[in-house]
């Protein structure tokens, strides 16, 4: 009965074929796009300017992108925006147009390239269009970990954010399952069907431009993973084992810059609440197919569940 659900929830997801290239009479246009004479760019007195961002990380949500703009931002040739722009899936911020996008980014040396990550892009239909629009040349990065395990953490964070905020909240069971099957209509669910987004990215960008980093082996060992994405974005390589240390009290790795250590907040790594084995038996039943989807997709498998 789950996978006759699941065929068909991946089957409504579907976005019907677009071009590439956006046509004369596809709706609306984009908000305005009118940007300072110096080709998009805004100076400050001691050589530095705010340009739109060559890098962008799409998501996904809990899979790891604070992490790694963090470790990102290790790079000389980095400049990173520090907050959640959420310029491309959010209207409120989209019509504003791109000199508010612009505003938002950090300023950088001539040498630098702008970084700025929103992990909701992935999941958004509407986004791969917007961006493809703005700049096709994007370099996009993709941070995911196991569906079964980015699930729990989605959970985890909203479980937390509740709790701090005194709400009530419901048993991550009662979520996960209803009548007995996987619940379909469970948003954190969706955003783990990787194979569905991914399919509407790949309708504007090639594969070439998108690099999927594994969040699960950025935990378990992150300098492997900064190398492979060093080396997408061209970048001299710079990054070395020594900005990372493993924190025994928290858990997991931190960094160290210059000499300056610093890890992430306290708000991730949390221990995910306790599930019954056949509920997590279930989900991974429930992904196992997507998965293989999205190995198609990409070109690639990962030790997931």
């Amino acid at each position: 009965m789950a996978a006759v659900l699941l065929g068909l929830l991946l089957f409504a997801m579907q976005s019907p074929p677009v071009p590439s290239r956006p046509t004369a009479d596809e709706g609306p246009p984009p908000p305005p796009t009118s940007l300072p004479a110096d080709n998009g760019t805004a100076g400050h007195p001691n050589g530095t300017f705010q340009q739109l961002p060559q890098i962008i990380i799409i998501g996904v949500r809990k899979g790891g992108t604070r992490a790694l703009i963090e470790m990102l931002s290790l790079h000389s040739s980095v400049a990173a925006a520090q907050n959640e722009v959420h310029f491309f899936d959010w209207e409120s911020h989209f019509q504003k147009g791109l000199p508010w996008y612009l505003s938002q980014m950090p300023y950088a040396f001539p040498d630098q390239l702008t970084v700025e990550k929103t992990p909701a892009y992935f999941t958004s239909s509407k986004v791969p269009k917007r961006i493809h629009q703005v700049n096709p040349d994007t370099k996009l990065l993709l941070i995911l970990r196991d569906p079964t395990e980015r699930v729990l953490s989605d959970y985890t964070q909203v479980f937390y954010n509740r709790l701090q905020k005194h709400k009530r909240y419901q048993p991550i069971e009662s979520v996960l399952v209803k009548d007995g099957e996987i619940n379909l209509g469970y948003k954190a669910l969706n955003r783990s069907l990787y194979c569905v987004h991914m399919q509407n990215w790949l309708q504007y960008f090639p594969l070439e431009s998108i690099h999927v980093v594994d969040g699960d082996e950025l935990i378990r060992d992150p300098f492997p993973e900064m190398i492979k994405v060093e080396r997408f974005l061209k970048l001299e390589p710079q990054i070395n084992a020594s900005n990372f240390y493993f924190n025994k009290t928290k858990g997991f790795y931190c960094l160290r810059d210059h000499g300056r250590e610093r890890c992430l907040h306290d708000s991730k790594g949390r221990a995910h609440p306790h599930v019954a084995p056949a509920i997590l038996q279930k989900l991974y039943q429930f992904f196992q197919e997507p998965n293989k989807k999205f190995f198609e997709l990409v070109g690639r498998t990962f030790n997931w569940k």
